[in-house]
C-alpha cells in the first residue's frame, strides 16, 4: 500500500510544486456566498485558505449573507425585498443584515480559530483582522425605486488592509460599509471583493459561488456534452457578456461573469468562477493545471492572439532550429501559408516567441495540436502554457471533447499536463493515413 502511495503522491506532489513557487507573495482576493456557508462549507474552506496562506499567499476574504439575512427577516415576520436583483434594505433589513454579518464574522474567527492535533488546522496560526475598511455611499432611487440602506463602494483603505496583509493577517471583510457621517450601508460581496481586488491590483479575485462556471454554450442545459469552459480569454468573455441577458439574480452565471470582467478590464489578470459543492475546490483551481471552474483571463491581445498571414515569416524564424533538429517535421512555407488560420501565436515587441496550430476532426470530435513551439529566450516563462490553453479553448469552442499531439520528444512535458498515452490506432482515419510509422511518434490524448 505505501508503494502505491508513494508513486501516487510523489509525482502529484512535485507537479502541485511550480504553482506554489508562482503564487508564493501573490494577493488573492476571494469571495464565499453566504450560500456556501449555510451549506455547512466554512470549515473545509477555512482549511483550505489557511493552508493556501501558509504557502505565502496574501489572502482577503469577503463574505456573503444573502441567506443568512433573509433567515433573520422571516424570523421578525418580513419577507425579502428585491428589485433589479438588489436587495432594498429597510431599517429592518439593516438590523437583520448587521446580526447575520456579526453572528458571521464570529463563525469565520472560530474556524481559523481550530487547532487540534490530527486535523488539517493542526499547527496553522491565521490571525484574522477585520474593520471599517470600505466607505460607501447610497444607492439612491433607481427607476422609482428608494434602496434605503442599499449602498455601492465609494473607497477602499488599501494602506489598512496592505499592513494587515504585509503582517500576516488574513484580512476579512464584510459587504457593510460606511459613509463619512456613520451611517452603514449594506452591500453586495461580488461588488465588494470586485472593488478590493481592483484596489490592491490583486493578482487572482476568486468567486466561491453557487454555480460550475460559465458553460461554453451558456443557452443550451447543463449536461456532459455541455462542459465548462475552464478559461475566457477577456476579449471572449466580453463578447460572450453581450449575449447574455442582464443577470437579475446572482445564482446565473452571468452575474459573477460580469464582475470577472470588470475586474480584469481593470488589471487584475485573472477572475475565477468555482462551485462550493466541489470539496476542495480553492486549491483545484489554484494548483491544478486545468483547475476546475472558469477563469477569465486578461492576456494581452498584442501578446496571445491567432495568427495572420503577416505572423509566417515569423513562425517559419521560429520553428526552423527544431526542424533542423529532428524535434518537428519539417514544414514548408506553402504548408504554413496555407494553414495560417490554425495557428496562435505569443509574440511580444513584435517577435513571435511560441506558436501551435489546431487541426480539427470534427467527424471523430478531436483535433491535433501540431508545432507547437516555445523559444529557447522564452522557455521557463509560461509560453507553452498559454498557447496550450488557447488552443484547447479554441478546440472547445468548435465542439470538440479532445485534443491529441505526435512527439517523439517531449512527452513528458505533455503528461505532466494531462495527456495520456495511446496506441496509435486510436487516431482518426484521416490522420492515420498519414501517420509516419518509421517516425514511431508518440500519441498523447488530453480530454477537454
Amino acid at each position: 500500500m505505501s508503494t502505491v502511495f508513494n508513486f501516487t503522491f510523489v509525482p502529484w506532489f512535485r507537479s502541485v510544486a511550480p504553482y506554489i513557487h508562482l503564487h508564493r507573495g501573490k494577493t488573492f482576493v476571494v469571495g464565499v456566498v453566504g450560500e456556501a456557508i449555510a451549506a455547512g462549507k466554512l470549515a473545509s474552506l477555512a482549511t483550505d485558505l489557511a493552508l493556501i496562506q501558509s504557502m505565502g499567499v496574501k489572502i482577503v476574504l469577503v463574505h456573503g449573507f444573502r441567506p443568512q439575512v433573509n433567515e433573520q427577516l422571516r424570523a421578525k415576520g418580513h419577507e425579502p425585498r428585491y428589485s433589479q436583483g438588489i436587495r432594498i434594505t429597510d431599517e429592518v433589513a439593516l438590523d437583520s443584515a448587521q446580526e447575520a454579518a456579526g453572528q458571521l464574522r464570529y463563525e469565520i474567527e472560530a474556524a481559523f480559530s481550530q487547532g487540534l492535533p490530527n486535523t488539517p488546522m493542526a499547527g496553522a496560526t491565521v490571525r484574522v483582522i477585520s474593520g471599517n475598511f470600505i466607505t460607501a455611499r447610497p444607492i439612491g432611487i433607481i427607476d422609482g425605486v428608494d434602496f434605503k440602506h442599499s449602498g455601492v463602494v465609494r473607497k477602499i483603505d488599501v494602506a489598512g488592509i496592505t499592513r494587515s496583509l504585509d503582517a500576516g493577517a488574513l484580512v476579512l471583510i464584510s459587504p457593510f460599509g460606511f459613509s463619512p457621517t456613520g451611517e452603514a450601508f449594506n452591500l453586495s460581496m461580488e461588488e465588494v471583493a470586485t472593488s478590493v481586488a481592483i484596489a490592491l491590483q490583486a493578482d487572482k479575485l476568486l468567486f466561491v459561488t453557487e454555480t460550475a462556471g460559465v458553460r461554453i454554450r451558456p443557452t443550451e442545459p447543463e449536461s456532459d456534452d455541455n462542459p465548462i469552459d475552464t478559461e475566457l480569454p477577456l476579449a471572449d468573455a466580453q463578447a460572450l457578456m453581450a449575449r447574455l441577458p442582464t443577470p437579475e439574480r446572482p445564482i446565473d452565471p452571468g452575474y459573477y461573469l460580469r464582475h470577472c470582467v470588470t475586474a480584469c478590464l481593470h488589471g487584475v489578470e485573472r477572475s475565477h468562477i468555482l462551485p462550493y459543492s466541489v470539496d476542495g475546490a480553492l486549491l483545484l483551481e489554484i494548483y491544478v493545471h486545468d483547475g476546475i471552474g472558469t477563469m477569465v483571463v486578461d492576456e494581452k491581445l498584442e501578446s496571445l492572439r491567432e495568427a495572420t498571414s503577416d505572423d509566417v515569416a515569423g513562425i517559419l524564424q521560429l520553428i526552423e532550429p527544431f526542424e533542423k533538429d529532428g524535434t518537428l517535421v519539417k514544414r514548408s512555407r506553402t504548408e504554413i501559408e496555407r494553414d495560417i488560420g490554425n495557428y496562435s501565436i505569443v509574440e511580444h515587441d513584435g517577435v513571435i516567441f511560441a506558436c501551435a496550430a489546431l487541426y480539427p476532426y470534427p467527424e471523430a470530435k478531436t483535433g491535433e495540436m501540431a508545432a507547437l513551439t516555445v523559444s529557447p529566450q522564452s522557455q521557463g516563462q509560461g509560453d507553452g502554457e498559454k498557447i496550450l490553453r488557447r488552443v484547447e479553448h479554441r478546440a472547445r469552442a468548435m465542439g470538440l471533447t479532445s485534443i491529441f499531439v505526435l512527439t517523439t520528444r517531449t512527452m513528458h512535458w505533455f503528461i505532466k499536463r494531462g495527456f495520456q498515452p495511446v496506441d496509435p490506432d486510436w487516431l482518426p482515419e484521416a490522420r492515420k493515413r498519414k501517420y509516419n510509422w518509421d517516425r514511431k511518434s508518440q500519441v498523447l490524448v488530453k480530454k477537454l
